[in-house]
């Protein structure tokens, strides 16, 4: 195969594999398992831009800024985001550096901060719906929201939660260097957490935005812009299916665009999960014409030689 731009969209299973293993050496540890199906890819020759999500990690470091709230100041959600892409980029980098090491091949690896604006219109900003941080008794709930400014919300019996706006995307405003990186060789890691939202004011500068931007649909947004051959989802599944837990699964192979919207449209793909990966598919793959695949890490480089995965073409 000649040497293809593929951008790689890997989701929180690659960084942490379950609720017992979370910490620092353990994340290294699921990166790097990644990391050797990615080097794989790389050796062949391929161009590749990685992606990742970062929830848990917000997630943690929110906490701490909670817990410490009494002698610290508070870490806004946009600098959260900032933190974890470079936390995350350094791990993928040496996991990455270590399998070139191991194949005695020689790769550059960056990790670009990534800045994506959204609109500041946008209809999530009036109504913010994604749960972030800690849960919190209703007192605290309320303070927070006299106080802080927060949007609450109870979640099912649970506690309550802040909630956040989950913007589109609209443009990624490292996208030139990114593109001179790819062009020059190097394997890049950008938009990570689905990138750190901004909006751009009418005199030209940049604010950041404290809400958070699916990570699928900014990779999306990057494959496009650089025109990738194959843009691949990593998930949690091989293979998306219709009927999912019922005695009538079906795996999906090769879907078209067409085929995929109407699975859409019939509810075959839960909001919070697979759903956003198809639009982000679907949408990848009307701009381009080019192939999207959804799998697990352990067949991405399968998904791309052989029958692995969930093949979406137009």
């Amino acid at each position: 195969m000649d040497s293809k731009i593929i951008v790689i969209a890997i989701g929180g299973n690659s960084l942490i594999e379950d609720s017992k293993h979370v910490t620092v050496s353990t994340q290294y540890a699921a990166a790097a398992k990644t990391a050797f199906h990615i080097a794989k890819l790389v050796n062949a020759g391929h161009k590749v831009v990685l992606a990742h999500g970062n929830g848990p990690q917000v997630g943690y470091i929110l906490r701490r800024s909670e817990y410490s709230s009494k002698i610290l100041h508070p870490v806004p959600l946009d600098s959260c985001v900032a933190d974890t892409q470079g936390a995350i980029g350094y791990q993928l980098q040496m996991a990455l550096d270590n399998e070139f090491t191991r194949l005695g091949m020689k790769a550059n690896v960056a990790t670009i901060v990534t800045q994506v604006e959204v609109d500041p219109n946008d209809p999530s900003f009036l109504k913010p719906s994604k749960p972030i941080g800690s849960f919190m008794d209703e007192a605290t709930a309320m303070m927070h929201k006299e106080n802080s400014g927060w949007a609450v919300v109870e979640d099912a019996g649970r506690g309550w939660r802040r909630v956040v706006a989950s913007p589109k995307p609209k443009a990624i405003v490292e996208l030139e260097t990114i593109d001179k990186l790819i062009n020059a060789g190097v394997i890049v890691i950008a938009g990570g957490g689905g990138g750190i939202p901004v909006v751009r004011n009418a005199d030209g500068s940049l604010v950041g935005k404290e809400a958070v931007i699916d990570k699928d649909l900014a990779a999306a947004l990057i494959a496009k812009h650089l025109k990738a051959d194959y843009f691949v989802i990593s998930t949690a599944v091989e293979k998306v299916s219709i009927n999912f837990n019922k005695p009538n699964q079906k795996d999906l192979n090769v879907i078209n665009t067409t085929e995929a919207r109407r699975y859409m449209a019939e509810g075959h793909f839960p909001a919070g999960s697979m759903l956003p990966k198809v639009q982000a598919m679907v949408d990848f793959v009307e701009s381009t014409g080019n192939v999207g695949l959804i799998t697990d890490p352990a067949h991405i480089y399968d998904s791309i030689y052989y029958d692995a995965g969930t093949k979406i073409v137009k």
